[in-house]
């Protein structure tokens, strides 16, 4: 089934975009122009709660399943047919780069990314070499396959932020208090500096292959950074981030930049420099606003447990998130974090219906 809106919709490859794309309620919005209605899309809305998703990924572990275009293609377009989010995203993992790169790493069910040998002295540092296209080349294979059957629907490309993904390579895995990963901020700086900077190259060059493939905006995943105190955060992550959100300034598309609990860290994650920044659901929209300051529109910021809710529960929490986000100049409606694994994927259909009917006009 296709969703495109015909040859005068589709999109354009290079960084660029058709007319009825670049005019998407989702794009304007990021720029912070007039919308038609506020646009909406959901953080893993790609994926694990759909049952379209689950039968064409039978027996297919999650990094193969990220490496086939055709089932990349698939996955992606599945939430954009069934709930009619104004964008859709782009269905990968924030580790691809590092296994295209040779990292003996996996993502095994119920635990997430398990990386082989931790990184944590100079000598690993070295195994981490620079991303080339050609390792990803299923990536712009997918992404041009995508952009023909979108139409005039934006597509987001995504990486995880240098922080984020050194977490994973410091701790060997997913960690609750990332013990291994501030022991070594704290106790080599000039090693996470470097480490750091390693990750922001490969996490530019990654998003430089999705925007030059054809996608129409990026967002950078620091899913762990809410771990970090502001002056932590200041010193040893945010030059990593502005690094890379410099390095795909010039081709114009907006920046999204996002992270779990970050509350106290609003203002520094706008100065990394991304167009849009992505709140959870600790800090009302109007608040967010003043942390982060002017010149930013804002995503989010639904608590993803109401998606468990009653219907009608769950429409007065999102009319409280639209409320407190009437006077921003562009506004991204999205959860605070990703779509649980067990929601009902039609709380979501109604969501998207709930958010376009309120703001219609």
């Amino acid at each position: 089934m296709s969703v495109s809106d015909g040859p005068e919709g589709q999109q354009q490859t290079g960084g660029g975009a058709a007319p009825a794309v670049k005019d998407s309620a989702f794009l304007r919005a990021c720029r912070r122009e007039p919308v038609p209605h506020t646009p909406v899309w959901f953080m893993r809305q790609a994926g694990r709660s759909l049952p379209e998703y689950h039968k064409v990924r039978q027996g297919i572990p999650m990094l193969e399943s990220c490496m086939r275009p055709e089932l990349v293609t698939e996955i992606t377009l599945q939430p954009v047919r069934r709930h009619g989010v104004d964008a859709a995203i782009y269905f990968s993992d924030i580790v691809v780069p590092l296994k295209a790169i040779g990292v003996d790493l996996d993502i095994k069910p119920g635990v997430g990314p398990v990386v082989a040998q931790p990184i944590r002295t100079r000598a690993d540092l070295e195994r981490l070499r620079a991303l080339e296209p050609d390792d990803v080349a299923y990536v712009t294979e997918a992404i041009g396959m995508l952009t023909a059957e979108l139409g005039g629907t934006p597509l987001i490309g995504f990486a995880g932020a240098p922080f984020t993904l050194a977490s994973y390579l410091v701790e060997g895995g997913p960690s609750r208090n990332h013990e291994h990963t501030k022991a070594l901020m704290y106790g080599d700086p000039q090693l996470w500096a470097d480490l750091l900077d390693r990750l922001a190259d490969i996490t530019s060059a990654f998003l430089k292959v999705q925007i030059e493939a054809g996608a129409s905006a990026v967002q950078l995943f620091d899913s762990w950074v809410g771990a970090l105190a502001p002056a932590d955060y200041r010193r040893s992550v945010l030059p990593a981030s502005a690094k890379v959100f410099e390095a795909v300034a010039g081709y114009g598309v907006p920046r999204i930049h996002f992270g779990v609990g970050t509350g106290e860290l609003l203002r520094l994650i706008g100065e990394a420099g991304a167009d849009v920044v992505g709140v959870d659901w600790r800090v009302p929209l109007d608040e967010a606003a003043r942390r982060v300051g002017p010149g930013k529109a804002l995503q989010g910021n639904l608590d993803p447990a109401v998606l468990f809710a009653p219907r009608e529960a769950m429409e007065g929490k999102a009319r409280e998130v639209l409320d407190a986000a009437r006077e921003l100049p562009g506004h991204v409606f999205n959860l605070g974090h990703g779509v649980p694994p067990n929601t009902d994927p039609d709380a979501l259909t109604r969501l998207v219906e709930y958010v376009h009917t309120q703001t219609a006009g």
